[in-house]
């Protein structure tokens, strides 16, 4: 056999990049050029699929990892595609070709396969005459040759941004807008007006969110494209809002209809720096419902199959996998993947997943589901095994001695809970219940947290106190056709599932009394059991001793650490209190508390 490339092989795969059998594959051997692991890892491996005349981004699947690491693969030598996929890489027109079945034709050749076009086209092309020019009139002539953006780009020095202030006077930015929003109406006391932002990262990797109010939305609006590399200038700066900011930076940048945006041609290889600020996974519970997104790293422990799930507002079907990440807090949490990280880079995490792989997320959304969850948003970004130091110090943890380690979901502290200023006790920030009951504006823009100790005064016997759950991801199930429980989110029927609790009790203190919602692990050690064995009581036991077990756990006193928030029913806002960690009275540590209390009394 001929050791060379099939002809027109990069088309063929772009012609049909996603085939239904192999059987639909034809004959496609392609050169190995510039093969290279991902990061520091020894699995997974890119190159550069090459027929010749056109080339593709290129990924081997892991247990093709052997044949690099013992030579029989090699860059330049030759590989026969049997199965594969070609997927949209995120915010780029181009695509990458995920080689999932391949077999080695020939070791390194001597040198890349090049087509006989392009080296005639190489060898035909005249020598221009070169004329000795002075250097002004190589400037001048560059100057007036360039195009508008350019020109800009000579005349100006471009700053960075992370130098810009609202006292400086002219400069001249060069960024690449990597999120844009939407064209919004707003209205307000002045009347109404339209708005829209972009996000801007310069090459170093810092970012600055940029508004445009009326004229100046409507002249940028169809100018700023997402991916596209532009100079900006006679823009203002000022303090950033806290409230609505989305990137870490103390500014803002307000452009306005007379702000110079020219964009930089042929900028393509301009690649801004990601820059990240993690947050710990045991932290990430004070930014629970916050307006503020977070970047989180760690070591993935679980991927789950991808679901559809159905939007109420547009009743649109999107994709969804969720994760689970680990850190040396020896703490997880779940964070779910939507669209097209769910689809690419989550379906690639899958085949990794044996490997523990590290991610590193940006811009995350931080919510309350099941105690505390993650989500990405359109603007987030994730990379699997970046070359950062935060990924070699997770690495040698998870190495050395975090995969022995058994970990706790963040949601199912006992103890503590994290806060932006560190660890909070049961102890820190106690309240009695009259001063959440009293104040309803509490939790108004996110939850509060406040410590309390009080008395399981009444847990209702006729309310929903469980529900039926898939004992591999803890999801509910619902009532397979025939037998069994069908989970959506792992996609399998099981015969059978587990019961979880998810109930209301009333507490009680010496100021007053108020409804909390209890979740399975905090609400199994108020019960004494579990859900399933509750259920077993009131199934085969009778309704007396199962009224008789609820009983039992009443007028017991606890330490409980909850969240207050405001939401909303039948148009109507309502205080909801949520237990997030529970503990019993440990008798010595509350009489050192109340000697505190009164110190501090006497002090006054």
């Amino acid at each position: 056999m001929a050791k060379t490339v099939t002809p027109g092989a990069i088309a063929m795969l772009l012609s049909n990049p996603s085939p239904d059998s192999t059987s639909e594959i034809a004959e496609i051997i392609v050169q190995v050029v510039d093969l290279k692991p991902i990061g520091s890892s020894t699995t997974r491996f890119t190159f550069m699929a090459s027929d010749g005349k056109m080339k593709i981004k290129a990924m081997l699947p892991t247990h093709l990892s052997s044949e690099v690491n013992s030579g029989k693969l090699q860059n330049l030598g030759l590989i026969r595609i049997l199965d594969y996929t070609c997927n949209t890489i995120p915010n780029q027109t181009d695509k990458a070709l995920i080689v999932t079945k391949c077999e080695v034709v020939s070791p390194a050749l001597d040198c890349e396969i090049k087509s006989e076009a392009e080296e005639t086209a190489t060898l035909l092309k005249p020598k221009e005459e070169s004329v000795p020019k002075s250097a002004a009139q190589i400037v001048h002539e560059q100057r007036i040759n360039a195009a508008p953006a350019a020109r800009l780009s000579m005349t100006r020095r471009v700053h960075p941004l992370c130098s810009l202030n609202p006292y400086q006077g002219n400069w001249t930015i060069k960024v690449r807008v990597t999120n844009k929003g939407n064209l919004r109406t707003y209205k307000n006391a002045k009347g109404e007006g339209q708005v829209f932002n972009v996000e801007l990262t310069d090459e170093d990797g810092t970012q600055i969110q940029a508004t445009m109010f009326n004229e100046a939305a409507k002249k940028f609006y169809p100018k700023f494209e997402l991916g596209k590399v532009y100079y900006i200038s006679k823009g203002t700066l000022r303090l950033a809002n806290r409230q609505f900011k989305t990137v870490q930076n103390d500014y803002e940048m307000n452009l306005n209809e007379n702000s110079i945006v020219e964009e930089a041609q042929g900028e393509g290889a301009f690649i801004p720096e990601t820059k990240y600020n993690f947050v710990k996974i045991d932290q990430v519970g004070s930014y629970v419902n916050g307006r503020e997104v977070i970047d989180v790293i760690g070591v993935v422990q679980n991927v789950s199959p991808t679901v559809s799930v159905r939007r109420k507002i547009n009743n649109e079907t999107i994709p969804k996998r969720d994760i689970t990440i680990a850190d040396d807090s020896n703490m997880t949490v779940v964070v779910s993947l939507w669209n097209d990280l769910a689809t690419t880079l989550g379906q690639e995490l899958l085949e990794l997943v044996d490997t523990a792989p590290v991610v590193a997320i940006k811009a995350l959304k931080v919510g309350d589901f099941q105690g505390v969850s993650l989500s990405t948003l359109s603007k987030s970004t994730m990379q699997i095994n970046p070359d950062l130091p935060e990924t070699k110090a997770l690495r040698s943890w998870y190495d050395s001695k975090g995969k022995d380690v058994t970990m706790a979901p963040i949601a199912s502290t006992l103890s503590s809970i994290s806060t932006k200023t560190g660890q909070r006790s049961m102890y820190s920030d106690r309240v009695y219940l009259s001063h959440i009951t009293n104040d309803q504006t509490l939790g108004q823009e996110k939850p509060v947290f406040f410590s309390i100790k009080a008395y399981v005064s009444l847990i209702r016997p006729d309310q929903a106190m469980w529900y039926r759950a898939c004992k591999a991801c803890n999801k509910k199930v619902t009532e397979a056709v025939g037998s069994g429980y069908w989970c959506e989110a792992c996609q399998k029927n099981d015969d059978q599932c587990s019961l979880r609790y998810i109930m209301v009790m009333k507490v009680s203190d010496s100021s007053g009394e108020a409804w909390v919602s209890v979740f399975n692990e905090h609400a199994e050690k108020i019960i004494g059991c579990s859900a399933d064995e509750l259920h077993r009581i009131k199934s085969e036991e009778g309704e007396e001793k199962f009224q008789l077990k609820l009983k039992e756990a009443t007028w017991i006193p606890h330490l409980f650490r909850i969240s207050v928030s405001l939401s909303e029913y039948m148009n109507e806002r309502r205080q909801r209190i949520t237990v997030r960690a529970q503990a019993p009275i440990d008798c010595s540590a509350e009489m050192r508390y109340m000697l505190e209390e009164i110190s501090k009394i006497s002090i006054s």
